[in-house]
């Protein structure tokens, strides 16, 4: 009972603490620009329960979760997300510049994180062994949820990070027809992470290119944190 119970904490907590951490980057980055909307909004908080949406960080990934467990006995993929940071963009000096780096402090954040955890590794041996074998698969753990949310969010697709800081790198008329996808970003998430690789599979073929590519990118971005914070990565 008690394995059981920690194996849930540690698959849990570095979650939670990811994308609190996450969120919370957005508003104090919008807030050093000028805008408060975040701070008066109350987001400006490390407190989970501020952050939470009761479908997106509860309903589904814990559906999604039992629900591959019973059929497939493992995660193979988990998706969800938290409430959106507000933020007043025209309050800004340069709003599509800024809400470039407003969207980028989220996941530079997670890779600050990622790194972090990394330094603290170098304390694993100071514990003692039992101990240290669970700090070490936590610290494991918080380094590779922090990455894949961090690359994740980094997708060009609006309302992800990735595609507002497409919207600030773009000319403007350009700008303004990818801010358009915003409406259909979630649905062309959904597609690319559930529909099309399931629909593939049913015709015999492969297509899952969003997993595809964090399964490719995060040992190589684990091995590069790994040795930024003086640690042997693997080989």
């Amino acid at each position: 009972m008690m394995s059981t119970i920690l194996s849930f904490a540690l698959a849990v907590i570095p979650v939670i603490l990811a994308i609190t951490l996450h969120e919370a980057a957005h508003g104090y980055a919008a807030w050093a620009m000028g805008d408060d909307t975040a701070k008066r909004a109350g987001r400006l908080s490390l407190n989970p329960l501020a952050h939470i949406d009761k479908f997106g960080t509860i309903l589904l990934p814990g559906f999604l979760l039992v629900s591959q467990l019973l059929t497939i006995g493992r995660v193979a993929v988990m998706f969800g997300w938290a409430k959106p940071v507000p933020v007043s963009a025209w309050r800004f000096k340069h709003p599509r510049q800024q809400m470039m780096l407003v969207a980028a402090a989220g996941p530079a954040m997670n890779f600050t994180l990622a790194w972090l955890a990394g330094l603290a590794a170098h304390g694993l041996d100071f514990l003692p062994l039992a101990t240290g074998d669970v700090a070490a698969e936590f610290l494991e753990d918080f380094i590779m949820i922090n990455l894949a949310l961090g690359l994740f969010n980094l997708l060009s697709i609006p309302p992800l990070d990735g595609g507002r800081i497409v919207v600030g790198l773009l000319p403007e008329a350009l700008a303004q027809k990818w801010a358009r996808l915003e409406r259909f970003g979630i649905v062309i998430v959904l597609l690319l992470l559930f529909i099309a690789p399931e629909m593939a599979r049913d015709f015999g073929h492969h297509f899952n290119p969003v997993q595809d590519g964090l399964e490719y990118i995060l040992p190589r971005a684990r091995n590069l944190v790994l040795l930024l914070s003086g640690n042997a990565p693997d080989e």
